[in-house]
Protein backbone atom coordinates (compact mmCIF):
# COMPACT_ATOMS: atom_id res chain seq x y z
CA UNK A 1 0.00 0.00 0.00
CA UNK A 2 1.27 3.53 -0.59
CA UNK A 3 1.57 6.28 1.21
CA UNK A 4 -0.69 8.30 -0.58
CA UNK A 5 -3.26 5.46 0.02
CA UNK A 6 -2.53 4.38 4.18
CA UNK A 7 -3.03 8.19 5.29
CA UNK A 8 -6.45 9.09 6.45
CA UNK A 9 -7.86 12.22 4.62
CA UNK A 10 -7.50 15.40 7.66
CA UNK A 11 -10.75 17.34 8.49
CA UNK A 12 -10.69 20.48 6.76
CA UNK A 13 -12.23 23.78 8.28
CA UNK A 14 -13.25 26.18 5.35
CA UNK A 15 -13.12 29.70 6.82
CA UNK A 16 -14.83 32.40 5.23
CA UNK A 17 -13.91 35.66 5.60
CA UNK A 18 -15.71 39.45 5.74
CA UNK A 19 -12.16 40.82 5.94
CA UNK A 20 -8.55 40.66 4.43
CA UNK A 21 -6.01 38.32 5.88
CA UNK A 22 -4.04 38.59 9.22
CA UNK A 23 -0.75 38.44 9.49
CA UNK A 24 0.96 35.15 11.31
CA UNK A 25 2.18 37.29 13.98
CA UNK A 26 -1.30 38.90 14.68
CA UNK A 27 -2.35 37.93 18.01
CA UNK A 28 -5.45 36.36 16.70
CA UNK A 29 -4.14 33.27 14.52
CA UNK A 30 -1.67 32.61 17.60
CA UNK A 31 -4.55 32.62 19.85
CA UNK A 32 -6.67 30.42 17.85
CA UNK A 33 -3.65 27.86 17.42
CA UNK A 34 -3.16 27.59 20.92
CA UNK A 35 -7.27 27.06 21.38
CA UNK A 36 -7.39 24.41 18.97
CA UNK A 37 -4.27 22.58 20.76
CA UNK A 38 -6.06 22.80 23.43
CA UNK A 39 -8.85 20.91 22.01
CA UNK A 40 -6.83 18.36 20.89
CA UNK A 41 -6.23 19.49 17.15
CA UNK A 42 -2.72 20.64 15.05
CA UNK A 43 -2.99 22.49 11.93
CA UNK A 44 -1.31 20.27 9.59
CA UNK A 45 -1.10 16.74 11.51
CA UNK A 46 -5.14 16.51 12.25
CA UNK A 47 -7.24 18.75 10.80
CA UNK A 48 -6.33 21.75 7.99
CA UNK A 49 -7.55 25.07 6.80
CA UNK A 50 -9.45 26.81 3.42
CA UNK A 51 -9.33 29.89 4.19
CA UNK A 52 -11.34 32.54 1.77
CA UNK A 53 -11.22 36.52 2.13
CA UNK A 54 -14.19 38.76 0.89
CA UNK A 55 -11.42 41.76 1.53
CA UNK A 56 -15.08 44.08 2.82
CA UNK A 57 -16.60 42.80 -0.37
CA UNK A 58 -20.13 41.69 0.55
CA UNK A 59 -21.00 41.08 -3.60
CA UNK A 60 -17.86 38.32 -3.21
CA UNK A 61 -19.12 35.81 -0.08
CA UNK A 62 -21.41 34.24 -2.61
CA UNK A 63 -18.44 32.62 -4.76
CA UNK A 64 -16.28 32.33 -1.93
CA UNK A 65 -19.22 30.16 -0.02
CA UNK A 66 -19.86 28.16 -2.90
CA UNK A 67 -15.85 27.36 -3.71
CA UNK A 68 -15.18 26.05 0.06
CA UNK A 69 -19.17 23.67 -0.63
CA UNK A 70 -17.08 22.34 -3.45
CA UNK A 71 -14.25 21.22 -2.10
CA UNK A 72 -16.00 19.52 0.18
CA UNK A 73 -14.82 21.29 3.70
CA UNK A 74 -16.13 19.48 6.68
CA UNK A 75 -17.29 22.70 8.28
CA UNK A 76 -17.08 26.23 7.43
CA UNK A 77 -16.37 28.82 10.14
CA UNK A 78 -18.50 32.28 8.72
CA UNK A 79 -17.18 35.09 10.23
CA UNK A 80 -19.74 38.32 10.15
CA UNK A 81 -23.45 38.02 9.47
CA UNK A 82 -23.13 38.13 5.30
CA UNK A 83 -20.70 35.44 5.61
CA UNK A 84 -23.08 33.34 7.53
CA UNK A 85 -25.91 34.70 5.20
CA UNK A 86 -23.96 33.79 2.33
CA UNK A 87 -22.55 30.09 3.93
CA UNK A 88 -26.81 28.98 5.13
CA UNK A 89 -27.56 29.77 1.56
CA UNK A 90 -25.25 27.68 -1.04
CA UNK A 91 -25.79 24.55 1.91
CA UNK A 92 -28.07 22.51 3.93
CA UNK A 93 -25.65 20.04 4.00
CA UNK A 94 -22.24 21.07 5.49
CA UNK A 95 -22.18 22.18 9.00
CA UNK A 96 -21.74 25.69 9.35
CA UNK A 97 -20.45 27.80 12.44
CA UNK A 98 -21.14 31.34 12.80
CA UNK A 99 -19.60 33.85 14.62
CA UNK A 100 -19.78 37.63 15.40
CA UNK A 101 -23.64 38.00 14.22
CA UNK A 102 -26.05 40.17 16.12
CA UNK A 103 -29.39 38.35 15.80
CA UNK A 104 -29.34 35.05 14.51
CA UNK A 105 -32.89 34.22 14.49
CA UNK A 106 -33.72 37.44 12.24
CA UNK A 107 -31.52 36.42 9.41
CA UNK A 108 -32.68 32.91 9.62
CA UNK A 109 -29.61 31.29 10.90
CA UNK A 110 -31.89 28.56 13.39
CA UNK A 111 -35.02 28.10 14.33
CA UNK A 112 -34.43 28.78 18.14
CA UNK A 113 -31.36 29.57 20.60
CA UNK A 114 -31.59 26.16 21.88
CA UNK A 115 -31.62 24.27 18.94
CA UNK A 116 -31.10 25.63 15.69
CA UNK A 117 -33.13 22.79 13.93
CA UNK A 118 -30.63 23.07 11.07
CA UNK A 119 -26.85 22.89 9.53
CA UNK A 120 -26.09 26.34 11.56
CA UNK A 121 -25.07 27.03 14.92
CA UNK A 122 -22.73 29.46 16.24
CA UNK A 123 -21.80 32.39 18.78
CA UNK A 124 -23.80 35.46 18.89
CA UNK A 125 -22.12 38.60 19.16
CA UNK A 126 -24.21 40.65 21.62
CA UNK A 127 -27.02 40.44 24.33
CA UNK A 128 -29.80 42.77 22.79
CA UNK A 129 -30.53 46.07 24.06
CA UNK A 130 -28.94 44.93 27.62
CA UNK A 131 -25.11 45.83 26.15
CA UNK A 132 -26.96 49.32 24.04
CA UNK A 133 -28.20 50.66 27.89
CA UNK A 134 -25.08 49.60 29.73
CA UNK A 135 -23.49 52.22 27.10
CA UNK A 136 -25.53 54.57 27.58
CA UNK A 137 -25.43 54.48 30.94
CA UNK A 138 -21.21 54.56 31.40
CA UNK A 139 -21.68 58.04 28.58
CA UNK A 140 -23.88 59.49 30.99
CA UNK A 141 -21.65 58.83 34.03
CA UNK A 142 -19.11 60.08 32.08
CA UNK A 143 -21.09 63.36 30.92
CA UNK A 144 -23.67 64.48 33.09
CA UNK A 145 -24.47 67.36 31.45
CA UNK A 146 -24.53 66.38 27.81
CA UNK A 147 -28.73 65.99 26.25
CA UNK A 148 -27.71 65.83 22.46
CA UNK A 149 -26.51 62.29 21.03
CA UNK A 150 -25.39 61.27 17.51
CA UNK A 151 -25.34 57.43 16.92
CA UNK A 152 -23.73 55.85 13.94
CA UNK A 153 -25.69 52.09 13.29
CA UNK A 154 -25.73 49.59 10.53
CA UNK A 155 -28.15 50.33 7.71
CA UNK A 156 -29.64 47.22 6.18
CA UNK A 157 -26.66 45.69 4.12
CA UNK A 158 -25.67 43.53 7.07
CA UNK A 159 -29.08 42.36 7.34
CA UNK A 160 -29.83 40.04 4.40
CA UNK A 161 -31.74 36.91 5.53
CA UNK A 162 -31.37 33.28 4.30
CA UNK A 163 -34.82 33.17 2.80
CA UNK A 164 -34.05 35.94 0.94
CA UNK A 165 -35.16 39.57 1.41
CA UNK A 166 -33.99 41.93 4.43
CA UNK A 167 -34.72 42.01 8.55
CA UNK A 168 -35.28 45.24 8.93
CA UNK A 169 -34.21 46.28 13.12
CA UNK A 170 -36.59 48.70 14.37
CA UNK A 171 -34.42 52.45 13.24
CA UNK A 172 -35.70 53.46 16.62
CA UNK A 173 -34.55 51.10 18.64
CA UNK A 174 -32.33 52.66 21.90
CA UNK A 175 -34.37 55.86 21.95
CA UNK A 176 -36.50 55.95 24.38
CA UNK A 177 -33.67 53.93 26.32
CA UNK A 178 -31.67 56.83 25.51
CA UNK A 179 -34.33 59.57 26.68
CA UNK A 180 -35.12 58.01 29.57
CA UNK A 181 -31.19 58.84 30.63
CA UNK A 182 -31.55 62.63 29.40
CA UNK A 183 -30.30 62.22 26.09
CA UNK A 184 -31.88 62.97 22.71
CA UNK A 185 -30.15 60.28 20.29
CA UNK A 186 -29.95 61.18 16.75
CA UNK A 187 -29.16 58.05 14.91
CA UNK A 188 -27.39 57.71 11.09
CA UNK A 189 -27.79 55.22 9.10
CA UNK A 190 -24.49 53.98 7.08
CA UNK A 191 -24.13 50.70 4.33
CA UNK A 192 -21.96 51.74 2.18
CA UNK A 193 -18.19 54.49 2.96
CA UNK A 194 -19.90 57.41 1.21
CA UNK A 195 -22.51 56.98 3.62
CA UNK A 196 -20.18 57.84 6.57
CA UNK A 197 -19.23 61.09 4.52
CA UNK A 198 -23.47 62.23 4.74
CA UNK A 199 -23.59 61.00 8.46
CA UNK A 200 -20.27 63.12 9.47
CA UNK A 201 -21.52 66.17 8.02
CA UNK A 202 -24.91 65.45 9.68
CA UNK A 203 -23.46 65.13 12.78
CA UNK A 204 -20.88 67.93 13.03
CA UNK A 205 -24.23 70.25 11.86
CA UNK A 206 -26.25 68.70 14.81
CA UNK A 207 -24.35 70.50 17.64
CA UNK A 208 -23.92 66.53 18.92
CA UNK A 209 -22.13 65.96 22.21
CA UNK A 210 -21.12 62.60 22.35
CA UNK A 211 -21.24 59.98 20.02
CA UNK A 212 -22.71 56.22 20.02
CA UNK A 213 -21.26 53.93 17.56
CA UNK A 214 -23.22 50.31 16.70
CA UNK A 215 -21.01 47.56 15.10
CA UNK A 216 -21.44 46.25 11.36
CA UNK A 217 -18.62 44.90 8.90
CA UNK A 218 -18.33 48.46 7.30
CA UNK A 219 -18.09 50.22 10.40
CA UNK A 220 -15.45 48.12 11.64
CA UNK A 221 -13.28 48.40 8.98
CA UNK A 222 -13.55 52.15 8.83
CA UNK A 223 -12.78 52.69 12.48
CA UNK A 224 -10.16 54.54 11.97
CA UNK A 225 -12.25 57.43 10.39
CA UNK A 226 -14.98 57.14 12.80
CA UNK A 227 -12.41 57.40 15.72
CA UNK A 228 -10.74 60.36 13.97
CA UNK A 229 -13.66 61.96 13.45
CA UNK A 230 -15.36 61.76 16.90
CA UNK A 231 -11.50 63.01 18.71
CA UNK A 232 -11.21 66.11 16.01
CA UNK A 233 -14.88 67.46 16.61
CA UNK A 234 -14.07 66.91 20.50
CA UNK A 235 -17.36 63.76 20.66
CA UNK A 236 -16.76 61.62 23.63
CA UNK A 237 -17.27 58.04 21.68
CA UNK A 238 -18.55 54.21 22.61
CA UNK A 239 -18.12 51.71 20.86
CA UNK A 240 -19.44 47.70 21.14
CA UNK A 241 -16.03 46.40 20.13
CA UNK A 242 -12.64 47.20 21.95
CA UNK A 243 -10.75 47.56 18.27
CA UNK A 244 -12.08 51.18 17.94
CA UNK A 245 -10.92 52.22 21.77
CA UNK A 246 -7.34 50.67 20.62
CA UNK A 247 -7.67 53.35 17.62
CA UNK A 248 -8.42 56.49 19.86
CA UNK A 249 -12.09 55.74 21.01
CA UNK A 250 -12.92 56.60 24.34
CA UNK A 251 -14.71 53.37 25.61
CA UNK A 252 -16.25 50.48 24.54
CA UNK A 253 -18.58 47.96 26.23
CA UNK A 254 -19.46 44.63 24.74
CA UNK A 255 -18.07 41.08 23.86
CA UNK A 256 -14.35 40.66 22.77
CA UNK A 257 -14.14 39.57 19.40
CA UNK A 258 -11.36 37.16 19.81
CA UNK A 259 -13.07 36.05 23.15
CA UNK A 260 -16.09 34.84 20.88
CA UNK A 261 -14.28 33.45 18.15
CA UNK A 262 -12.35 31.21 20.54
CA UNK A 263 -15.90 29.96 21.91
CA UNK A 264 -16.97 29.47 18.65
CA UNK A 265 -14.16 26.80 18.14
CA UNK A 266 -15.63 24.90 20.84
CA UNK A 267 -18.89 24.29 18.33
CA UNK A 268 -16.11 23.74 15.44
CA UNK A 269 -14.65 21.31 17.70
CA UNK A 270 -18.06 19.30 18.87
CA UNK A 271 -18.68 18.75 15.15
CA UNK A 272 -15.59 17.28 13.95
CA UNK A 273 -16.32 14.92 16.56
CA UNK A 274 -19.68 13.70 15.32
CA UNK A 275 -22.35 16.25 17.00
CA UNK A 276 -25.06 17.58 14.95
CA UNK A 277 -25.26 21.84 14.42
CA UNK A 278 -29.19 21.13 14.91
CA UNK A 279 -28.68 20.01 18.47
CA UNK A 280 -25.71 22.57 18.99
CA UNK A 281 -27.18 25.70 21.19
CA UNK A 282 -26.31 28.60 19.83
CA UNK A 283 -23.99 30.29 22.61
CA UNK A 284 -24.41 34.25 23.78
CA UNK A 285 -20.76 35.90 24.31
CA UNK A 286 -19.15 34.25 27.96
CA UNK A 287 -18.43 38.01 28.95
CA UNK A 288 -19.43 41.35 28.31
CA UNK A 289 -15.66 44.30 29.19
CA UNK A 290 -15.54 47.68 29.43
CA UNK A 291 -12.34 49.09 27.98
CA UNK A 292 -11.24 52.93 28.96
CA UNK A 293 -8.80 55.06 27.05
CA UNK A 294 -7.12 57.38 29.37
CA UNK A 295 -5.20 58.91 26.39
CA UNK A 296 -8.51 59.87 24.56
CA UNK A 297 -10.32 61.39 28.11
CA UNK A 298 -7.36 63.98 28.93
CA UNK A 299 -7.36 65.02 25.07
CA UNK A 300 -11.07 65.67 25.50
CA UNK A 301 -10.41 66.96 28.57
CA UNK A 302 -12.28 64.77 30.56
CA UNK A 303 -12.03 63.03 33.83
CA UNK A 304 -13.43 59.49 33.91
CA UNK A 305 -15.10 58.46 37.67
CA UNK A 306 -13.22 56.71 39.48
CA UNK A 307 -16.83 54.22 39.44
CA UNK A 308 -16.24 54.13 35.68
CA UNK A 309 -12.78 53.35 36.08
CA UNK A 310 -13.03 50.69 38.25
CA UNK A 311 -15.60 48.69 36.22
CA UNK A 312 -13.00 48.23 33.38
CA UNK A 313 -11.20 45.25 32.51
CA UNK A 314 -8.65 47.50 30.78
CA UNK A 315 -7.08 51.05 31.03
CA UNK A 316 -5.35 52.31 28.14
CA UNK A 317 -2.70 54.73 29.30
Amino acid sequence: MTQAQGQRRLPVVGVLNFSSRLPSEHPFPIAITKRLQELGWIEGKTLTFEDVYAAGATERLPELAADLVRKKVDVIWAISPPAAVAAARVTKSIPVVFVRVAAPLQLGLGESFARPGGNVTGVASNAGLEVYLKRLEFLREILPDANRLAGIAPGTAIFATVRGGVWQPDKDEGIPEARKLGFELDKHFVDKAEDLDRAFAAIAASGAQALLVSASPLIFGERRRIVDFANQRRLPSAFIESDFVEAGGLLSYGSDVLDTMLQSLSHIDKILRGAKPAELPIEMPSRFDLVINQKTARMLGLTIPQSVLLRAIRVIE
